[in-house]
């Protein structure tokens, strides 16, 4: 059994691999209430009969740098095993493209991972739809070109209710019409249907850097709400990330 653990800046996700598929669901921690994860581990564990000393492999990514001691020292007291860190000693061991090795995030690294293993031998793109709103791209060989980067959708939201008085929280909905009738309507057709657009300009320029025929990944918590964008995805996966850090525990495990 591999545990893999993914502290990501809003949200630390748990899952389970039996050696043949993803145990569903993952289990979702906000990574701020990090002192109480193990509480959630264990609590979690139980509800499903499963003793945390019988897993063989940990697996962990972290862009909390605050918060990866902590988890580590934890995930390592509840399993027995000392889990492997994605860190500077993997990351140098990939064919990178990018000027600054030390800046790409280490989920990043295992988006482009598991692209790779599925991707059969095809350049790809990982479209990671979370805090930030992320495209990864690898060549055929698994080479890590870059990245480009934008605020999330909540990021979005939560910047612009912030900067202004009036504006109310609205549900991530698609409009039915670009023109709103509303405010909640104006929102979501200028946060929702504007970052279709943006999605699709920048797979359309990827595209074309990559110079045509590439998979498209999706992966991310909110990978299944933008649905004018799924025709664009070879697949959709939320757990993709997790996948790559299993693949990564594999190779250098």
């Amino acid at each position: 059994m591999l545990l893999a653990v993914d502290i990501g800046n809003s949200d630390t996700v748990f899952g389970l691999h039996d050696g043949h598929s993803w145990r569903q669901p993952c289990w979702r921690h906000p990574s701020q209430h990090y002192l109480t994860a193990g509480r959630k581990l264990e609590d979690e564990a139980k509800a499903i009969g499963l003793d945390l000393k019988t897993i063989g492999q940990v697996v962990l990514s972290s862009v909390v740098p605050g918060v990866t001691p902590h988890l580590r020292m934890m995930l390592q007291r509840l399993t027995g095993q000392p889990p492997l860190l994605v860190g500077p000693d993997i990351i140098g061991q990939l064919d990178l493209g990018i000027d600054n090795p030390q800046e790409i995030g280490s989920d990043l690294v295992a988006n482009a991972v598991a692209a790779t293993d599925r991707a059969g031998g095809m350049p790809a793109v990982v479209v990671d739809f979370g805090t930030a709103l992320t495209f990864t791209s690898v060549s055929g060989t698994g080479r890590i070109l870059g990245v480009a980067i934008a605020p999330g959708l909540r990021t979005a939201i939560r910047a612009l209710f912030l900067g202004t008085a009036q504006l109310p929280t609205v549900p991530l909905e698609l409009p039915e019409t670009a023109i709103g009738k509303s405010t909640a309507h104006a929102l979501q057709a200028g946060i929702m249907l504007g970052y279709v657009g943006l999605v699709k300009e920048l797979l359309a320029r990827t595209r074309e850097e990559l110079g045509g025929a590439c998979r498209v990944y999706a992966t991310g918590g909110l990978s299944g709400k933008l649905t004018p964008l799924h025709p664009l995805f070879d697949e959709i996966d939320p757990v993709l990330t997790l996948d790559g850090l299993r693949v990564i525990g594999e190779r250098w495990g």
